[in-house]
């Protein structure tokens, strides 16, 4: 008897312990911070494919995306699908890409501390080569950090704050690869 009584308690605490593990992930993944697989190399070379991103959702309750800050939304083509991009443009700015450069509010945009000198962004089907645009209120303007190989907001438009999941903040995987991601601005 003395033996069912421990297996029982056993039991209860397993189940008991398992139930409050499984709470605070819950708690976790849906308010505070979510996993998130970067799939392609729209990113490259600062996030690659098949990488682990830690992204914050408590931050966007209390501040907006600022520039420069690397967002996890649903993407604008396939809402069923993730999308990971650099903010480029902030609602009021004027994005423009002329000549290879990215333009923000009539400035070039000093991108050289996540890309090389080298790296020449073009227009496409929505925001065209000399054209500028203004970022209407609640909407985003992003693009990979790769630029010849990303689908972003100059193929199909801006990103309504409302899509946007979180800001990623930490690399996990592989562990190699582990680092905090910063803001370069």
């Amino acid at each position: 008897m003395e033996i069912l009584r421990k297996a029982y308690l056993f039991l209860l605490d397993t189940v008991q312990t398992f139930l409050i593990a499984a709470a605070l992930f819950l708690v976790i993944y849906v308010f505070l911070f979510r996993p998130f697989e970067v799939l392609g190399d729209s990113m490259y070379p600062n996030f690659h494919d098949r990488e682990y991103v830690l992204t914050n959702l408590i931050s966007l309750r209390f501040a907006s995306p600022k520039l420069g800050d690397v967002i996890v939304f649903k993407a604008p083509p396939d809402p069923d699908k993730d999308y990971i991009k650099r903010v480029i443009g902030v609602p009021g700015d004027t994005v423009m890409v002329k000549d290879g450069n990215v333009y923000l509010n009539g400035k070039i945009l000093d991108e050289s501390a996540f890309l090389k000198s080298s790296v020449k962004t073009y227009g496409g089907s929505f925001l065209k080569e000399g054209q500028a645009v203004a970022v209407p209120p609640n909407e985003y303007f992003v693009m990979g950090d790769n630029r010849n190989y990303s689908s972003d907001s100059r193929e199909w438009g801006f990103v309504r704050s409302d899509e946007i999941i979180g800001i990623s903040s930490f690399v996990y995987w592989p562990l190699n690869q582990m680092k905090l991601v910063k803001n370069p601005y």
